[in-house]
């Protein structure tokens, strides 16, 4: 008896850390991650240059549950937050003291076809699968590892930008993006990634602030 309650006891212990991990594994990524952005332009009389001082060379991604968080270090676009609640992208830009907002409901873009190639590439030790988006903007190419997964669930309002046309196919942040279109090709890659408790302050707009329906 006292054998088989020793056993017994070692299947509870080996499946409770099963179900650790699958907890571990089904939790949504929170924390910080920092890209470094290159561009490459395709406008007459604008440089790549001129595109990385204006959009940022760097940016500090942060996400939490349905909301993120991205500042640059562009001198025209500032930051950009998406809350989940309002189902709405929040952005600064250098032009305007009021912050602009889009409704994340309404894509102009579009994702005509897609195409998942398994591990193609290593990002800081993660093994990436590539998620190819063809567009009507152009190519996006995205990333990825299941080791740092999102719940795509939480943005599956979040259609500005083909974002959760992204992640209902990937369920990960990607370590890796290059957008191609018809003004720049941009590539954006993970330099450092931090799984993180962050505080919810960091996703609430500043007080006593316009905001106002973005032109863009």
């Amino acid at each position: 008896m006292q054998r088989i309650n020793r056993i017994m006891k070692k299947i509870l212990f080996l499946l409770s850390l099963s179900l650790i991990s699958f907890a571990l594994f089904a939790q949504s990524f929170e924390g910080k991650i920092i890209y470094q952005n290159t561009f490459k332009s395709k406008t007459p009389n604008v440089s790549d240059e001129q595109f990385s001082s204006m959009l940022g060379s760097v940016q500090n991604y942060y996400m939490k549950g349905g909301d993120y968080k991205s500042e640059s270090n562009g001198k025209f676009v500032l930051w950009q937050l998406y809350l989940n609640k309002d189902n709405k992208l929040y952005n600064k830009v250098a032009n305007s003291e009021a912050i602009l907002w889009n409704d994340g409901a309404i894509n102009p873009d579009e994702v005509i076809s897609s195409e998942l190639h398994k591990g193609v590439i290593e990002i800081l030790g993660y093994k990436c699968d590539e998620l190819v988006l063809i567009c009507k903007s152009g190519i996006q190419k995205y990333y990825f590892s299941s080791k740092l997964p999102v719940d795509s669930k939480l943005y599956s309002n979040h259609k500005f930008g083909n974002w959760y046309a992204y992640l209902s196919k990937a369920n990960a942040i990607p370590l890796k993006m290059t957008i191609d279109n018809e003004q720049f090709t941009m590539e954006s890659v993970a330099t450092d990634v931090k799984v993180m408790k962050l505080d919810a302050s960091l996703f609430i707009l500043p007080a006593n602030v316009q905001v106002v329906k973005s032109p863009y």
